[in-house]
């Protein structure tokens, strides 16, 4: 019987881990296939691992590891994938706004020939508010017109993938992980199951703008170099322009003995040019950071305790 590994990273999630799990393992029944869960718990504040210990306690499929601090979601997700074991693995959040109910289409979608991965897509952003939707919009537009690897807006973390697949991502192992681009990088054959935006049932989102804004930045800066492009080619037309400014303050002194005037005009230059250089000097300083952190090869978690 196929086993399928259920990855679910938890940050201050007590309150809504007990319907999550009455939730999954109703679709456990109805999918007659075996279950092992895999709760990271991602330095948690609140009682979320008194909650998984009681859990474990409970339940023999259910296995958890606590990290030793808040790494965020992104090495939750890589810890689990990484203590999986199944020939199937899923990843969803506990706070059920990707409905698990979605598992049963997923499951019947992967079984068919050459499908390696189901992926879950929003058709709406209803709940979310207004400028957090129009900037993600915008990101999802800016980053496919600035990298080759495709990233769909509306696509969720939560899909099932095969064992293979998984295997493909866990190769990658560089520090700075943005999943949504990897998912999508390592290829194989995926399908897609929509569903309509559901709103948290418990606690409050830890994504506020700012987290999104950072996410946002690293996916750009971790799938293309359209930045390094643009100030390149930036700077090399400030050059260009410099260089026809000079010839043809040169030949109006020589030919025309008018001297330079316009000190408002000098300092309104001046001021646009250092901008540039400082903007210049911010997109190449988050490339170099992005390299610092690869090559300390620190680890991406560390895990407290485990059962």
């Amino acid at each position: 019987m196929p086993l399928l590994s259920l990855i679910v990273p938890c940050f201050n999630e007590e309150e809504g881990l007990p319907e999550f799990f009455k939730r999954t393992e109703k679709i456990h029944a109805q999918l007659g296939i075996d279950f092992e869960y895999y709760f990271v718990n991602d330095g948690s504040t609140d009682r979320t691992l008194q909650v998984l210990r009681q859990m474990v306690a409970e339940n023999k499929d259910v296995h958890y590891l606590s990290l030793s601090r808040n790494f965020g979601k992104e090495a939750a997700m890589l810890a689990g994938l990484e203590a999986s074991s199944g020939d199937f693995v899923t990843i969803l959040d506990a706070d059920l706004q990707d409905p698990p109910e979605l598992l049963l289409e997923m499951f019947e979608k992967i079984q068919a020939e050459d499908v390696d991965c189901v992926a879950a897509k929003r058709t709406d952003r209803s709940g979310e508010p207004v400028i957090i939707s129009l900037f993600s919009r915008l990101f999802y537009k800016l980053i496919n017109k600035m990298t080759q690897t495709p990233i769909i807006d509306g696509v969720r973390d939560f899909r099932l993938m095969t064992r293979q697949m998984t295997d493909a991502i866990l190769s990658l192992t560089e520090t700075n992980r943005f999943s949504k681009g990897l998912f999508t990088w390592v290829g194989f054959q995926t399908e897609y199951v929509e569903f309509a935006n559901e709103k948290r049932t418990t606690g409050e989102s830890k994504w506020n703008f700012s987290s999104k804004v950072r996410y946002a930045i690293d996916g750009i800066v971790n799938f293309s170099e359209a930045p390094l492009d643009f100030v390149t080619y930036s700077g090399l037309s400030m050059v260009v322009m410099t260089l026809l400014a000079i010839i043809v303050l040169i030949i109006r002194q020589l030919f025309f003995h008018r001297s330079v005037s316009g000190w408002t005009s000098m300092v309104v230059i001046m001021l646009f040019c250092f901008g540039f250089t400082l903007l210049t000097l911010g997109v190449i300083g988050k490339y170099i950071s992005t390299l610092f952190l690869e090559v300390k090869k620190r680890p991406i978690y560390i895990i407290k305790e485990k059962k």
